[in-house]
């Protein structure tokens, strides 16, 4: 057997004022040789996978370019065809293979290219005929066009949000695809439009239990897959909406009925998938009353891994101006402050700028009286699928009663050793804020007595209708 492998993606936000260059993919585990990183990261687990697979079953596995970026705004189009010309050329050249299987993301805009991993994949389709089989691991947070299902055999996409089940899905593709490819089964994929947008979070309900439906589904009766892109609001694409994609051998009435129950669940419960969101006040309110300590807040709007900056301060503004004692918040994107930090040296107290640097939802930058507390360069936290996540160099500071992780490499939040290597101790701390949508849930909710999703300006905000769409429908729910 000869397979392909290769990964190209990111997720765009069409709102966010940061471009999406080339550098921002070289970044992160871009390798520009033939041979994908060994060291591979969250988007590398297709490749993971094959690897895997390859070494037992004997298959000639040929691994194209990995370049995934951090999530920012529409990716500049000469990087975009770079990649992916880049990414064909290394397919061209292991020709022929009998499987192609990618990890792409799914929601990557770039100018010129409102669905750009569909015109990727429209030209792999191209490059190898309508014999091999074409395969790809995408995020939930996708656009699910038909551009994409009608160029792929088998579409998987992760389940769980926070992603916790990437390798898992990556597992579930390669194990199709070797089916498909040795006549075993059947492949057949159908999709369905259930017009509205929703941040679903899989790990409360009613979410949860939609899920827990969908893989028992798996595996029995001919179902080989069931996913629900939840799509991506902070994405204008003709194709922005929540869909439900099933595959079933050979069965396609068995993939529309799995579609059509799948949908019914979500559309009943649409209004009820993801959580409230309060202002920063009335969560700082809520959080001194409990009498409680860990209290989590998730400064969902201005998320690196939605695009947003993550150098907003308005929460912190609130805390200081508060005067709130045992605070954290991290991580705060300020390479110019952390410079200064690594200047000045652990112990010093300087005046100090941070945040309020990117734009508009930002806001503003404070001027502060900053303890250094600590330093570290090349910092990592723990990260999705069991990998590390950069920091990039930290700089830790005391402000009044807040600690703040600063850091120069613009990522979210996701282990709590963001905060624990550093010698900060949650368990006595009243309120830890970070800079997250919910990929933190994995490993904060074990230790947060409340979680609060909080409502503040950004570049990933919580009301969807707050975004000025081009390109998207306008009778998705919740417009209509």
């Amino acid at each position: 057997m000869r397979v392909f492998t290769g990964t190209l993606g990111t997720e765009t936000n069409t709102f966010a004022p940061l471009p999406t260059g080339l550098s921002d993919f070289t970044a992160r585990g871009y390798d520009p040789t033939n041979i994908a990183t060994s060291d591979l990261q969250a988007f590398g687990q297709v490749t993971r996978a094959v690897r895997e697979r390859a070494a037992v079953a004997g298959w000639k596995a040929t691994e194209g370019k990995i370049a995934f970026a951090q999530p920012g705004g529409i990716t500049v189009k000469a990087a975009y065809e770079y990649l992916r010309d880049q990414l064909l050329a290394d397919l061209k050249a292991a020709l022929p293979v009998e499987m192609v299987l990618l990890q792409i993301h799914g929601a990557m805009i770039a100018e010129g290219y409102l669905d750009a991993e569909g015109d990727l994949l429209t030209r792999i389709r191209a490059l190898v005929g309508p014999t091999v089989f074409v395969g790809a691991e995408l995020d939930p947070h996708c656009h699910l066009s038909m551009t994409k299902v009608e160029a792929a055999d088998v579409l998987v996409l992760f389940k769980e949000y926070p992603h916790t089940d990437i390798y898992d899905r990556a597992k579930d593709l390669v194990r199709i695809a070797e089916d498909a490819v040795a006549g075993r089964v059947r492949p057949v994929m159908r999709t369905r439009d259930l017009g509205f947008i929703s941040m679903i979070h899989t790990s409360r309900q009613p979410a949860r239990g939609i899920v827990d439906d969908m893989l028992a589904m798996e595996g029995r009766d001919g179902v080989l897959s069931v996913s629900i892109a939840h799509g991506f609001p902070w994405g204008d694409s003709p194709d922005l909406g929540t869909r439900v994609l099933a595959v079933t051998d050979g069965d396609p009435t068995k993939a529309e009925q799995i579609c059509q129950l799948v949908g019914d669940q979500l559309l009943a419960a649409r209004d009820r998938l993801g959580p409230q969101y309060p202002d920063p006040d009335a969560a700082i309110t809520r959080a001194l009353a409990s009498n409680l300590q860990s209290v989590v807040f998730a400064d969902s709007a201005d998320n690196p891994g939605g695009g947003a900056g993550g150098d907003s301060t308005f929460v912190l503004e609130r805390l200081l101006q508060r005067k709130i004692e045992r605070a954290v918040l991290g991580p705060l994107w300020d390479p110019i402050a952390v410079g200064f930090c690594q200047h000045a040296g652990i112990g010093a107290k300087i005046e100090l700028r941070i945040g309020g640097k990117v734009g508009r939802f930002s806001g503003r930058p404070l001027d502060v009286t900053a303890e250094v507390l600590a330093l570290k360069s090349d910092a990592t936290q723990d990260g999705l699928s069991g990998t590390r996540a950069s920091l990039g160099d930290v700089a830790v500071v005391r402000i009044d009663g807040v600690v703040v992780v600063l850091n120069t490499h613009r990522t979210q939040g996701f282990g709590t050793d963001l905060f624990t290597q550093f010698g900060i101790d949650l368990a006595t701390t009243k309120i830890i804020v970070v800079k997250s949508s919910q990929h933190f849930y994995a490993k904060f909710h074990s230790i947060a007595s409340e979680i609060i999703y909080v409502d503040t300006p950004g570049a990933v905000p919580a009301n969807f209708t707050l975004l000025h769409y081009k390109h998207a429908r306008p009778t998705l729910w919740p417009f209509t």
